[in-house]
């Protein structure tokens, strides 16, 4: 059986990370479009592996976390019983990010529903990959009080931003989102610094993730008919993001900025998990 060799995967990775369709891509690179798709799967479980074994021991200081929307096969409004039936994952999928506020580094993320268990997963795994007390802010979304408090058992500086909206015409409600009028801060556990009680570095990556892959764009044709195909698609992005790509304001990439590496990594390196 034919082998991809190094060089081609390289240029393949490189347009899916730059936000490139797989359609897109095979017209670019020549490469089928099960060779692509096969080769995305694969690659995202290696990075999703190596990012669990390397993001540890973090020396954060404030993290932010956010949940981002999208859907696998269809939209929940669309799934019908038969279509629950061929994919028990088809409907509204759920991206828990956090990010470090200092080195823009994502130390962890997990996808699943909107809800208490998903968030306590998730906030379960960034506490056991940080090295020292934090100051933690989410959005006003309930599900973290209980997570926050089982995760760190109190020894975390944890505050939430309640958005507050005004309101929107129905086109405004469904096309754009509504106008933010303020702000409210709550500090829930320990001693939060007001001052860094925010969550404009996390939603500013919710926009990274939805320019850079296509099936997070709003309003968009693009969406992950297999759930194994979105979650390989974001392990890619966020190994991509942490190792190979220059952060502006950074200068280097945010694993470099945390620590983590010591060198920015070339796709080919990123490549090179497959073997």
């Amino acid at each position: 059986m034919n082998k991809l060799d190094t060089a081609k995967r390289a240029r393949i990775v490189a347009a899916l990370v730059e936000g490139c369709s797989i359609r897109a891509t095979v017209r670019m690179t020549g490469a089928s479009k099960n060779t692509i798709t096969k080769l995305l799967v694969e690659l995202g479980a290696a990075c999703s592996d190596y990012l669990d074994k390397h993001l540890v021991n973090l020396a954060c200081q404030r993290v932010q976390v956010d949940e981002i929307w999208s859907f696998c096969y269809a939209k929940a409004k669309n799934v019908t019983p038969e279509i629950a039936a061929k994919n028990p994952f088809a409907g509204d999928v759920w991206t828990w990010v956090a990010i470090d506020a200092d080195t823009k580094l994502i130390p962890s993320w997990i996808v699943g529903p909107r809800d208490g268990v998903t968030a306590r997963i998730f906030v379960n795994d960034l506490a056991e990959r940080l090295a020292n007390r934090i100051q933690l802010t989410s959005d006003g979304l309930h599900a973290y009080l209980n997570a926050v408090e089982r995760a760190f058992r109190g020894d975390v500086d944890y505050a939430q931003l309640v958005k507050i909206y005004g309101e929107n015409s129905e086109g405004q409600k469904r096309y754009s989102p509504a106008e933010c009028i303020g702000c409210e801060r709550k500090a829930i556990v320990g001693y939060p610094d007001p001052a860094h009680v925010s969550t404009s570095f996390i939603e500013r990556q919710n926009l990274t993730m939805r320019m850079q892959m296509r099936r997070f764009t709003r309003l968009t044709n693009a969406f992950s008919k297999k759930i194994e195909n979105h979650v390989a698609n974001i392990a890619l992005h966020i190994m991509h993001y942490n190792f190979v790509r220059i952060h502006q304001t950074l200068r280097v990439s945010p694993a470099m900025a945390a620590g983590v590496a010591d060198h920015l990594w070339e796709l080919t390196e990123l490549v090179a998990l497959l073997d």
